[in-house]
């Protein structure tokens, strides 16, 4: 797991940073911290598989739209997702992701804490010297 939770950086909220070799995996393991949020990942099967394009203006914005469009998901589809493949065109600021996961099931997933929103308070997406970092606070 290369994501760790930031308990002293917002009290009513969550932050994570995750550092990453390449700018694909770092957008799959934040994914994956904002998934873990949410619920724990080992509960959520491979079911059914969603890709989604998007675009945006800058790396950053990418990042954050990513990262909201789960939560879309998450409120207006009721899905879940425990795995992504996520290719990023730098240049172009384009992302084409697939997630595997499954339809919310109060009774079989270990729910943990309603993700409302990422914000933008504290956001980092930088290149590093030896890979990619970002820092995401998110209101529950």
């Amino acid at each position: 797991m290369s994501f760790k939770f930031l308990p002293d950086i917002a009290i009513a909220d969550i932050a994570f940073e995750v550092t990453a070799p390449t700018l694909n995996k770092l957008f799959e393991e934040s994914a994956a911290a904002a998934s873990d949020i949410m619920v724990n990942p080992k509960t959520v099967k491979l079911g059914m598989k969603k890709t989604i394009k998007l675009s945006a203006d800058s790396l950053e914005n990418l990042l954050f739209d990513f990262l909201g469009e789960l939560i879309y998901l998450k409120d207006t589809k009721g899905l879940l997702f425990s795995r992504f493949i996520v290719k990023v065109d730098e240049k172009k600021k384009t992302l084409t992701a697939i997630m595997c996961g499954e339809q919310i099931d109060r009774k079989k997933h270990d729910l943990r804490n309603d993700l409302k929103a990422i914000t933008m308070h504290m956001f980092v997406l930088e290149k590093r010297v030896k890979g990619w970092y970002a820092r995401v606070v998110v209101d529950i």
